[in-house]
């Protein structure tokens, strides 16, 4: 028999998780394959990697001494799909991934496109819900990765940020400030506020850069939160109040004029989209190539 990389994956996912359950559920395999799996690396090595008992598992003195390599073996696994992903043009597969939903509804189609001409043959499923979904939905498997709109820290979760974007404010064109060339924090306090819901990307990123600024987001009359950038964008619109959104958002209704962008003054907006996928997940060749494809080439050509 010969050691192979998977047996170190499975071994070091076990030690990671603490639990010959947990790490199946991580690996999406049963408990007794992983257990099986574990047994023929310990016959490989002729050592006791863990010691079991009713209530929990322990690295063995060998165990502690694979563990290293089998990390290391992992990144450089990590490594090696991400250098080979420049190369893959001919690659076949089915790319799910989860999306926030300003990154759903308004980045990736615009980017699917050139993505796909570069990779014909392989197709896209998205499911586009909020970040803080998005993260319930990486930590229990049921995806393998998702592009989000606020920086996460979660000690299970890898995060990288991939691509960058602003917020901005927004008024309708008939609104007090919109024939001002900027405002101040103090102005736009004094108007009634359309947000998106908490536990989004756009809402935290948000309500961080006023903190820093040294205003509290408690102070803004919020007059209604909404599930969707669309609706947030309608109803400003139609004079229900002002908004904070994603620049990236907006081509369309600021090319026809209805709604209008404002600077305010001292405070910038500025954020990043992140690739976020449990630590202990080798990513699917199909997925490493998009991330790359997203880090490495210059996007703003087709934003």
């Amino acid at each position: 028999m010969a050691l192979n990389f998977h047996q170190l994956h499975i071994f070091y996912t076990v030690a990671e998780k603490g639990s010959f359950s947990h790490a199946a559920q991580a690996l999406h395999m049963t408990q007794p394959a992983v257990t099986m799996q574990v047994q023929s690396l310990e016959d490989y090595f002729g050592a006791k990697l863990f010691h079991r008992s009713t209530k929990k598992i322990e690295l063995s003195e060998a165990g502690r001494s694979l563990l290293p390599y089998a990390k290391r073996s992992i990144e450089l696994m990590k490594e090696t799909d991400i250098n080979m992903s420049k190369f893959t043009h001919m690659l076949e597969g089915r790319l799910h991934l989860g999306a926030s939903m300003t990154v759903g509804e308004y980045i990736l189609p615009r980017l699917l496109g050139p993505f796909g001409k570069e990779y014909p043959n392989i197709s896209v499923s998205m499911k586009v819900i909020n970040t803080r979904l998005i993260l319930d939905e990486v930590l229990n498997h049921q995806l393998n990765f998702g592009l989000v709109e606020a920086e996460i820290d979660h000690p299970d979760v890898h995060i990288e940020a991939v691509m960058k974007d602003e917020l901005v404010l927004i008024v309708p064109r008939d609104h007090p400030l919109a024939q001002s060339p900027s405002v101040t924090m103090e102005e736009v306090l004094k108007y009634p506020f359309v947000l998106r819901e908490q536990g989004s990307g756009t809402r935290r990123v948000m309500e961080e850069e006023l903190a820093r600024a040294g205003f509290d987001s408690t102070d803004m009359k919020i007059v209604m939160e909404l599930g969707s950038t669309g609706a947030v964008k309608s109803a400003v619109e139609a004079g229900l109040g002002i908004s904070i959104l994603s620049q990236s958002s907006l081509k369309h209704e600021t090319a026809l004029g209805v709604l209008a962008i404002k600077p305010i003054e001292g405070i910038r907006f500025s954020r990043s989209f992140y690739a976020i996928y449990l630590n202990s997940t080798i990513l699917p060749i199909s997925a490493v190539t998009f991330v790359t494809f997203l880090r490495e080439r210059d996007l703003s050509q087709w934003m």
